[in-house]
């Protein structure tokens, strides 16, 4: 697939991401103007919750999703506090919800608290349809094999896209991380999205997501219901990419 090709398919399959302590009113209308492009929209943007009844405003009759986080960006077990968190996100308006993983419990093997955390989401969101990617934290987890399991965790728990990260922690998205995910979703009985996010800036890293999809999934599953790339700066490099033509 040629660059351009692939930056008009990355462009409508782009969470556009702001989520910076600092973030204000007026960056946020930035961000939705800027999701806006020549060459098509992008699928979402992705911001922290007390932006979503802003950005649903700015987007309106756009077709553009809006969506938050939860969780963010530490995984914590104060799954009160998650709930409350959820609650408050379905009260905004979100149209999507990216909800981190508590990592750290798996990791230390505290599966009741894994469980518990798919069981506040549940609740919490019971009767809503909303598509909830879940934030496992590849780059903590580290090994083919941990992403494995939680990818189907969250396959086996109804969520409905895997997320590789935060973009806050050390390691964020790899091809190799993707790899586990995609081929975890290919080998189990109901299909999930996979959402790349963290560190992707250039169409060159974003087009190995893209290529790994096709191999493992087929052309037809890439599409913004099944495959998002969450990033902040890869749209530039993405509209850039089609202006020169190359």
């Amino acid at each position: 697939m040629d660059d351009v090709s692939a930056a008009q398919i990355l462009i409508s399959l782009l969470d556009l991401t702001s989520l910076n302590d600092g973030d204000t009113d007026s960056d946020i209308i930035k961000l939705c103007q800027k999701a806006l492009t020549p060459y098509g929209n992008v699928a979402a943007v992705c911001i922290k919750p007390q932006f979503v009844p802003l950005a649903k405003n700015c987007l309106e009759g756009t077709g553009i999703k809006v969506a938050t986080v939860a969780n963010f960006p530490a995984g914590n077990t104060d799954f009160a506090k998650l709930d409350t968190e959820l609650q408050n996100i379905v009260k905004h308006g979100a149209d999507e919800i990216d909800i981190v993983f508590p990592y750290h419990s798996f990791i230390n093997g505290d599966t009741q608290s894994c469980n518990q955390f798919f069981s506040t989401i549940k609740n919490a969101l019971s009767g809503r349809k909303l598509p909830i990617k879940i934030i496992i934290e590849s780059g903590e987890l580290k090994t083919a094999p941990r992403i494995a399991a939680v990818s189907r965790m969250c396959i086996a728990e109804g969520m409905s896209f895997i997320k590789t990260s935060t973009g806050k922690t050390k390691v964020s998205a790899t091809p190799e991380a993707a790899n586990a995910i995609l081929e975890t979703i290919a080998s189990g009985k109901r299909n999930i999205g996979f959402k790349a996010s963290g560190g992707i800036k250039t169409i060159e890293e974003a087009k190995k997501y893209l290529i790994l999809a096709n191999q493992i999934m087929g052309f037809k599953w890439i599409s913004p219901k099944n495959m998002r790339i969450g990033a902040s700066s890869l749209l530039d490099n993405l509209c850039q990419t089609i202006e020169r033509g190359y």
